[in-house]
């Protein structure tokens, strides 16, 4: 099955349960509002363990700061691509690009929200993941929306700005899951939450995540529990039919 993850940066599972469309999405999801990320709660770090289903200690960025593999290990990308098939990234933080090794990615968007700013920057990723999904065929696709950590280290975790931002990202969600072709399973999360104007820490704010995954063929009837940032890779590889790299370290969660 197709696989789009959409990712929330920053995003709080109690500050879901203020937005309405989250709530909708949430009642025709499989989900956990208790998952958990890595240590440290960084964004770099932890897109780092869900793209390689490893900790920071073992793929070594432990910085917003990309470090290179000590023992390369294959992330989501890799695999993908050694599969045959193509994947596609809309993302508004130039670091991501770490994330898939030089010829690993069929297509790449990216968009300054420092240029046109942050709320435009949500939006105009999701446009562009929107236009490429429903005209190129994609097996994976990873859409990044990054307002949300801006407005938190800008104001405050659960901030007025911040809810903005959740609205926000929770409007372009809706829009491309009423977009997307009927064969696409979809993953929603984060890569950690926050408290006052920073993250990073082991607080339980900063470690804890919501996951949804939705889809034709996902039983909602379940109920998701011990669910890490590192299952998040064996999952997609399993909604795409194919094995996960062996020294991946998380478990599917389908």
């Amino acid at each position: 099955m197709r696989t789009l993850l959409i990712l929330v940066d920053g995003m709080r599972p109690d500050a879901m349960t203020l937005i309405p469309e989250a709530q909708q999405i949430l009642r025709k999801s499989l989900y956990t509002l208790n998952a958990k990320t890595v240590f440290p709660s960084m964004t770099l770090p932890c897109h780092m363990s869900l793209f390689h289903s490893v900790d920071p200690a073992r793929h070594g960025t432990t910085t917003n700061t990309y470090a290179p593999q000590v023992r390369p290990i294959n992330g989501l990308c890799e695999v993908i691509k050694q599969n045959k098939m193509y994947s596609a990234f809309f993302y508004g933080w130039e670091q991501l690009r770490d994330l898939s090794r030089p010829g690993s990615l069929d297509f790449s968007y990216y968009c300054s929200g420092r240029q046109i700013g942050r709320p435009a920057m949500n939006n105009k990723v999701t446009e562009m993941a929107i236009t490429h999904l429903n005209n190129n065929y994609t097996d994976f696709a990873f859409l990044y929306l990054g307002y949300t950590d801006w407005a938190g280290h800008e104001d405050g975790w659960m901030s007025k700005l911040y809810m903005e931002a959740m609205d926000n990202s929770w409007k372009n969600i809706v829009k491309i899951l009423d977009s997307l072709p009927e064969d696409y399973a979809v993953i929603i999360t984060a890569d950690h939450g926050g408290h006052d104007r920073i993250h990073g820490s082991d607080l339980p704010e900063d470690m804890t995540t919501p996951l949804l995954l939705l889809g034709n063929g996902i039983d909602t009837s379940r109920k998701l529990s011990d669910v890490s940032i590192l299952d998040v890779a064996p999952t997609i590889t399993k909604l795409l039919g194919i094995e996960p790299d062996e020294d991946w370290e998380g478990k599917s969660l389908v």
